[in-house]
């Protein structure tokens, strides 16, 4: 029989009575009876409270009595998603009014390979199979509208919670699905910036799912574009989407990364890994390596490059080896002037920002976490391949290495 795992209960109904059966076999699978959280083999979990019933049955009343919003002013129009670190078609100043912008997503659970070097590999958690999932771009006033669908062979739960969204715990509250579930949610884009969403299906199952990939961005553009701290318009020619991830990878007793048939088998093993908070890797965009050598970003010279960068778990600091931030929204909030100038930038846990620069000079540009023992020794590290001719005004090596004459 298929077993469907997720401990972090929310409400009652008749899908959580479901849920509670289904507990009996991952519960088994570590040890244990159909617990509200697995029995651990080490120091027991801390059970977070869930909100009061009568909590949770006046926000449903509230909904239901809500008067309906018109959206008879609208244009209906689909954003086709793509694979990191692309980003969808967008237009970069609103030539219209306010749109439903309609997307979709499949929850996927993919066995990813983080480190072909060690064989570390992970059974990711992913929106649309990518680690981070795909960028979502809008602007400020539209409706964000997600058909979020959990294929019927899915071993969990999943939903998802918008940081750019108001309410109902980023719609994390509206969008659970089961197994051959799926549901539609429509939130405004009412705060210009750039965001994270990740899976919250409540309990420990929130960190398990957020260090197992399922997270990503949104970007909501002001109507009018991007601007500078004095109002004058700016622009990119590409976007570079760049999501750091950091694994918690479960060590055997020989200290070989563990392996595992199925998504979810890995549970109360990642649990005492997480614990550590010590990540066995923090790459960029799900693995050692996913954006150097023939997967490296490209550029030409006098291009400018929009670099969104998301972390869902922890402090991350950006830093472009040989380049800088020319205009940097280090928090993510267009609605504040961008900073400039700047050396590395720093994204809070569970946030993301964006930077442009315009690059002046060809070569390999190295964008790194300057917690350097992460960007060296974990893997977050990106490069940019930039192609254009050569400015000794810029730089110049004057004398090329030689022997120091005695």
């Amino acid at each position: 029989m298929t077993t469907y795992i997720n401990p972090g209960l929310v409400k009652t109904n008749r899908r959580n009575v479901l849920r509670g059966s289904l507990l009996a076999g991952a519960a088994a699978a570590v040890g244990g009876a159909a617990l509200a959280t697995p029995v651990r083999k080490s120091a027991p979990l801390a059970a977070p409270r869930a909100a009061a019933p009568q909590f949770i049955q006046a926000e449903a009343q509230a909904q239901a009595v809500a008067p309906k919003v018109d959206l008879s002013g609208y244009t209906r129009v689909k954003q086709d998603l793509v694979a990191p670190p692309f980003a969808p078609v967008h237009e970069q100043v609103a030539t219209s009014g306010p749109k439903i912008v309609e997307i979709t997503m499949d929850t996927k659970e993919v066995l990813l390979t983080v480190d072909e070097d060690t064989g570390a590999e992970i059974w990711a958690l992913t929106y649309n199979g990518s680690v981070p999932g795909p960028l979502v771009i809008v602007h400020e006033g539209d409706y964000v509208e997600l058909t979020l669908r959990n294929p019927v062979d899915s071993m969990m739960e999943h939903n998802i919670d918008f940081h750019a969204s108001t309410g109902a715990l980023g719609g994390g509250g509206l969008t659970h699905v089961f197994p051959g579930e799926e549901t539609v949610l429509r939130w405004k884009a009412t705060k210009p910036g750039v965001f994270t969403y990740h899976c919250a299906p409540g309990g420990a199952m929130i960190p398990y799912h957020v260090t197992h990939g399922m997270n990503g961005a949104v970007m909501v553009l002001p109507r009018d574009g991007l601007k500078d701290r004095d109002g004058n318009a700016l622009t990119y020619d590409h976007i570079a989407y760049i999501g750091e991830q950091d694994f918690y990878l479960p060590l055997d007793e020989n200290g070989d990364y563990k392996t595992y048939e199925t998504a979810g088998e890995d549970y109360a093993d990642s649990i005492d890994a997480m614990r550590t908070l010590t990540p066995t890797h923090s790459v960029f965009n799900g693995s050692v390596g996913a954006l150097t050598g023939e997967n490296a970003l490209k550029a030409k010279v006098g291009e400018t490059v929009l670099m969104i960068h998301n972390q869902a778990n922890r402090d991350t600091r950006p830093h472009l080896i040989g380049g800088h931030g020319n205009h940097v929204w280090e928090a993510g909030s267009f609605s504040d002037a961008p900073q400039t100038g700047l050396e590395s930038w720093f994204i809070r846990g569970g946030s993301a920002g964006a930077a442009l620069y315009t690059f002046e000079q060809p070569g390999v540009y190295a964008y790194v976490n300057h917690n350097l023992i992460e960007a060296a020794l974990l893997g977050a590290t990106a490069h940019f391949v930039v192609e254009g001719e050569w400015n000794n005004a810029l730089m110049e090596q004057v004398v090329a290495p030689k022997s120091i004459e005695a």
